[in-house]
């Protein structure tokens, strides 16, 4: 069911994504009365599942969900409609406009994702603010896993700042080390201020693995939910109950008794909780696969969250403000695949894109995952590979700068090229992923 409402939420953000994308073509050819013949969500070969026309438009939807498109008349695209180029040039034609013209309409596309994009950001602002934790909130410390601890991090280390610049948000942390490829990272220890040096080709680490538990928020180990025949709830523990101890051994922290646990698989050993001003001492049998059954409250419970509160006047420029720092970022992930060393083994397609999806329905997530993905997609759209909106756009500049136009011969040939190029960078993305299921 979690699968199912991954996909379902993948398509329904794909679908938004793309209609929007063609939109922006489409109403830009409007505005110049150029000619769109098909508006597609979806690509329809052979046969499409639902179509209609209305005035000289035929719409419809297609079968296989990579994408969509506008067929504009005169104008060399993946239809390769080489007949209808043969023909003398007629005034509703792509071909017959002014450069300037085709290039508003080429640029149409990416232009409404970015739209788009502030649009739902400037709206998720109004209706629901943003909440974040502040590093200075993290009282307990941070949690680093095997990456962490590589370049000398250490659990119940306070992190100060990120090559000297303080990070307000926490969650930021992460991401502020690997795009802005940081030299240092400045904590406090047992009380003493520590630089630790980032060592040459960690970033690329991080990107290859994907690592969301590199750094988190420590926090104590109270009961929060009990599994299914949970050992500890056989053994009397109850909600609340705050683990402080493991046999002889003080663990406040959760992230302890994880790790400790572990040595003690098949045998009994003795939990020590508080409940209320008591403390009490429970056998608990651990069953082999090193679990007690029981699930920790979340860090909402011992931290204090900051709220930021938003109307739709105020939300405008943040949303605008959201969107820039987001395409920012984008470029600068784009720009690591070619900066560190194996990073391109992080490229994943449709499986990678969907396990981004929350497994159970959340409208704030999705409107979120949406804005990026559009910003995203605008973003690849403008590359100068034949076959995107970036190729044309790039022939047209040619076209105004040398004030003659590429033949349509060399269109049709970029446009191949263009096209084999990107089902190469499909099956490259969409072969990462399964890969990796394999290794799994």
């Amino acid at each position: 069911m979690e699968i199912f409402i991954k996909i379902v939420q993948l398509l329904l953000s794909l679908s938004i994504l793309v209609i929007f994308h063609e939109f922006g073509h489409f109403i830009a050819a409007k505005l110049f009365k150029t000619r769109v013949e098909k508006f597609y969500l979806f690509f329809n070969p052979w046969f499409s599942l639902f179509k209609f026309k209305k005035g000289e438009t035929e719409y419809g939807v297609g079968w296989i969900p990579l994408g969509g498109y506008v067929k504009i008349s005169g104008m060399i695209d993946e239809s390769m409609d080489r007949e209808q180029m043969k023909q003398p040039p007629q005034s509703w034609e792509f071909r017959s406009k002014p450069a300037w013209q085709r290039l508003i309409i080429m640029l149409g596309g990416v232009t409404v994702n970015i739209l788009l994009a502030m649009a739902i950001y400037i709206v998720m602002l109004a209706a629901w603010g943003e909440q974040y934790l502040p590093t200075s909130e993290v009282k307990y410390g941070i949690t680093v896993d095997s990456l962490g601890y590589q370049i000398g991090l250490r659990n119940g280390d306070h992190i100060l700042s990120v090559d000297h610049k303080p990070v307000i948000d926490f969650a930021a942390i992460p991401k502020t080390i690997i795009l802005e490829e940081a030299k240092t990272i400045e904590i406090s220890r047992d009380g003493q201020q520590i630089d630790i040096q980032i060592p040459h080709g960690f970033i690329g680490k991080l990107i290859k693995h994907k690592s969301p538990d590199f750094i988190s928020v420590r926090f104590p180990f109270e009961a929060g939910k009990f599994t299914s025949g949970s050992p500890a709830e056989a053994a009397g523990m109850k909600i609340n109950d705050r683990i402080i101890g493991l046999n002889d051994s003080l663990m406040i922290y959760f992230d302890q008794f994880r790790s400790s646990i572990q040595q003690y698989k098949n045998k009994t050993v003795k939990v020590i909780v508080l409940r209320g001003k008591d403390t009490i001492t429970l056998p608990v049998q651990v069953p082999s696969v090193g679990l007690i059954g029981v699930y920790p409250k979340g860090p909402a419970n011992y931290f204090t969250f900051k709220d930021k509160e938003y109307n739709i006047v105020t939300a405008i420029p943040a949303g605008i403000v959201k969107a820039f720092d987001g395409a920012g970022n984008y470029l600068k992930s784009m720009k690591l695949l070619f900066s560190q060393e194996k990073a391109y083994e992080s490229v994943g397609g449709f499986i990678t894109i969907g396990s981004i999806f929350p497994s159970t329905w959340d409208w704030q997530a999705f409107w979120s995952l949406t804005a990026f993905l559009s910003i995203m997609l605008a973003i690849l759209n403008v590359l100068p590979i034949p076959a995107l909106d970036g190729g044309h756009v790039m022939f047209l500049f040619y076209e105004i700068i040398f004030r003659r136009k590429p033949s349509d011969k060399f269109m049709e040939n970029a446009q191949i090229v263009g096209m084999v190029i990107l089902f190469g960078l499909l099956i490259f993305a969409n072969g990462q992923d399964i890969l990796r299921l394999f290794k799994h």
